[in-house]
């Protein structure tokens, strides 16, 4: 018999928790290039398919609109089926997304593609943050949490630095079956190598091991759907989480998944490659701050309000300095405006955070998924807003001047304010049922003397009986 060494088992432990962990996160980052694949070809679409603003918000608010509206039941199906198969489910149902895209025509075929790619989409990043309490010691999931977003980023970097170049060199459908070949790969790997918690592998037969200080536990029972998702949805928490989300992301994803680009091009007459750097930048920025804003929340969790309520303050003063301006800023004041939104990313993930804290474990996947459609209905709110009001200004779309897009963009304002009443509200909420004293429990039952000694009172007493010895009977 051989016995195991606890150092390589270790090791071995650490080395399997940063696979299944890499290769989840990788699968997040092609999902947000997928994400972000109209948003860096915003004018080509709007060439390609006949449409204005209006129509153009459309493609991406169709993709939201299913992202979102999937949140809740994704969640139900993920504390029920687990992260691998929705992860590799939904890599595959982007990839296929793309193709369509690649092919489509008319705007019927895009909006389909759109669909699916919301759909898979839909199904990845809550997948990916429910594997970190399995493979790794809580005290490391917000910080861990603030790294995958981080790693999605960089899907956002290749959309307008990868993707982009093989638009404008090889067309349209080069670029788009270029992605779909990404997303099916990226779902094989998925199911090769990630596992939805440590302990035995049934599919090869062998067993996983924890990291350091996971212990290899039995998975948590699988609450009725209907309980659960009313047990969330009564939790204030959920709402602090989701209000968070909201206020932190909807900005920087209004902008990055479809407004920046022609915006920037049209109204600021910024070059394509000026276009992709400002993009660039703000996958660096969410690269530099997430990590401390992951630390610091881990370590001290009753900061995270405050966190949040500054990147909310600097998001609104950003959007002023953007848009009271009358004539086209400068590249840094621009690259400014994207880094400030850009920080509001990372914060918004620690809506996760909060949800998660104040939820058992075996309702956490409908939690997070109720917590991170924050973000994409502020997004949703925003996005169709500015196309409206383009398309109202005077019809010339997204090629409008600097003085439409200020009016449209003002729009976001009205959704920053409504997030930032949102927080409050449901911060009050949380601290009031913090305050509100608990119910005094009942009295226990009585229990009835004996008239011989004294074994039942002392078993009420939480201490052991004396032992019986010879004058035990004696009185």
């Amino acid at each position: 018999m051989t016995l195991s060494d606890p150092a390589v088992d270790r090791t071995a432990g650490r080395r399997r928790a940063g696979l299944v962990w890499g290769t989840a996160a990788a699968a997040y980052a092609v999902a947000v290039l997928h994400r972000s694949s109209l948003g860096v070809a915003g004018l080509e679409a709007s060439e390609r398919f006949g449409a204005g603003a209006a129509g153009l918000a459309t493609f991406v608010v169709v993709q939201l609109v299913v992202y979102a509206g999937l949140q809740v039941p994704v969640g139900l199906l993920l504390d029920r089926l687990g992260p691998r198969r929705l992860i590799a489910s939904g890599a595959v149902l982007m990839g296929i997304g793309q193709l369509v895209m690649a092919l489509a025509s008319d705007v019927r075929l895009a909006l389909v593609a759109r669909v699916l790619i919301g759909t898979g989409d839909a199904l990845t990043f809550v997948s990916v943050i429910r594997l970190l309490p399995a493979w790794f010691p809580l005290r490391r999931v917000p910080l861990l949490t603030q790294v995958t977003g981080v790693v999605g980023m960089s899907g956002q970097v290749l959309a307008a630095v990868a993707l982009v170049p093989v638009l404008h060199g090889g067309g349209w459908p080069t670029a788009f079956v270029t992605a779909a070949v990404v997303g099916v790969v990226v779902g094989a790997a998925v199911a090769v190598d990630v596992r939805d918690a440590p302990g035995p592998d049934r599919r090869r037969g062998a067993a996983g091991s924890p990291a350091p200080g996971v212990a290899a536990a039995p998975a948590p029972a699988r609450p009725r759907t209907r309980r659960a998702l009313g047990a969330v949805l009564r939790e204030p928490g959920t709402w602090l989480g989701f209000w968070v989300h909201f206020v932190g992301g909807s900005s920087i994803n209004a902008m990055v998944l479809l407004w920046a680009s022609p915006f920037l091009r049209s109204a600021e007459g910024r070059s394509p490659a000026e276009v992709s750097s400002l993009l660039s930048l703000t996958a660096v920025v969410a690269l530099v701050a997430g990590p401390p804003i992951g630390h610091l929340t881990g370590r001290r969790p009753e900061r995270r309000l405050a966190v949040v309520g500054v990147v909310a303050a600097a998001i609104g003063l950003a959007w002023a300095g953007l848009l009271l301006p009358p004539r086209p800023l400068p590249l840094w004041a621009l690259a400014l405006f994207m880094a400030v939104i850009a920080v509001g990313g990372p914060t918004s993930l620690v809506g996760l955070d909060v949800a998660r804290a104040h939820n058992p474990r075996e309702r956490m996947g409908t939690a997070t998924g109720v917590a991170n459609a924050g973000a994409f209905v502020g997004a949703l709110l925003t996005m169709s807003a500015v196309g409206l009001v383009l398309d109202a200004r005077g019809g010339a779309g997204v090629a409008a001047p600097l003085s439409d897009y200020r009016v449209a963009l003002a729009t976001a304002g009205g959704t920053w304010l409504l997030g930032v009443v949102g927080l409050v509200l449901a911060a009050r909420r949380v601290t009031a049922g913090r305050s509100r004293p608990a119910s005094p429990p009942p009295p226990p039952p009585a229990v009835p003397r004996p008239h011989a000694d004294g074994v039942v009172d002392a078993l009420v007493a939480g201490r052991a009986p004396a032992a019986a010895g010879p004058s035990s009977g004696r009185r």
